[in-house]
């Protein structure tokens, strides 16, 4: 499980340099930048030394970015200013694992066992007992509640994605190929960004859209942490992320990558002086401890 344990230590510091670049530049811009990024990284290494845009499992893992890269992402960057990194993270990835064996269930036939619904309970307790506002949270009740809905929304994505990017390396399998997790993770971010793109024009075609231009100065702030969140968020940490999906399950992958939440509460705790509340860090840590037990139920063959 080692990729899945050093895909937790990139995406926790991910979401600290999203939610910086997001404050600099605004949610789309600084989503969309980093995405493109990303892409060419990716790009550079798929058509260099792997499998380009090529393979049976290419239709799966496109599909897998729409909800994941796309819808995901834009839904993590609309919850990062209205409810901060630590609950963002802990409804992206805590969620994402009953979300992810759910899903599985739906479109794989995977049937969750007894001990596996009960550790889903535990986690969706743990979450809700963080969520209660705390004195570290700052805004007003509406945006509370678009912010939950989009981490709600971050999570779906996350799970879903991670399901069909299953469906892709079967499909490879079955083909013959293996997908490596950078190159998977390239086929994915084109459809993200394509996606992200597409749900900004939108946007702003409506006037819905509040994103301005900004100075020179701000862009070379946010630049570091636009290429740190590239990097080890769309790059390493979904290259990671695809090679531990190729390797174990899902419902096994996504619990041990639930464990971000607490490591960014204390990289967040380290670097930014946000020390979590008592009530914050036992909901976060039973969410945790709910999503470990659930991917200790599947490696124990308990479940």
């Amino acid at each position: 499980m080692f990729p899945a344990v050093l895909t937790t230590v990139l995406f926790s510091c991910s979401v600290l340099f999203a939610s910086r670049s997001s404050r600099l530049v605004g949610p789309m811009q600084a989503n969309v930048t980093r995405l493109v990024l990303a892409m060419v990284l990716l790009g550079i290494w798929a058509h260099g030394w792997g499998g380009g845009l090529h393979g049976a499992g290419l239709p799966w893992f496109f599909l897998s970015g729409v909800i994941g890269f796309g819808l995901g992402d834009v839904a993590l960057f609309g919850a990062l200013p209205r409810i901060g990194p630590r609950l963002a993270i802990l409804l992206t990835q805590c969620l994402g694992a009953p979300i992810a064996g759910l899903g599985e269930y739906l479109l794989m036939g995977t049937l969750p066992q007894p001990v596996e619904i009960a550790f889903a309970v535990v986690i969706l307790c743990g979450v809700a007992l963080a969520l209660a506002p705390d004195k570290q949270w700052e805004g007003d009740a509406k945006a509370f509640k678009v912010g939950v809905l989009c981490g709600i929304g971050s999570a779906c994505g996350q799970a879903f994605g991670a399901v069909f990017s299953r469906r892709g390396n079967a499909a490879a399998l079955l083909d013959g190929t293996v997908v490596d997790g950078a190159t998977a993770a390239y086929q994915r971010i084109i459809a993200g960004v394509l996606t992200t793109l597409v749900f900004w024009a939108v946007l702003r075609v409506l006037g819905k859209s509040s994103e301005t231009r900004h100075p020179v100065t701000v862009w070379k702030q946010a630049t570091p942490f636009i290429v740190g969140n590239a990097l080890s968020g769309p790059t390493l940490g979904v290259a990671c992320f695809q090679w531990a999906l190729l390797i174990a399950p899902s419902a096994n992958v996504l619990p041990v990558v639930a464990t971000s939440p607490l490591v960014t509460m204390m990289l967040a705790w380290f670097l930014d002086g946000t020390r979590p509340t008592r009530k914050a860090l036992f909901g976060g840590m039973l969410a945790v401890g709910g999503a470990a037990g659930l991917a200790w139920a599947k490696a124990s063959g308990r479940s």
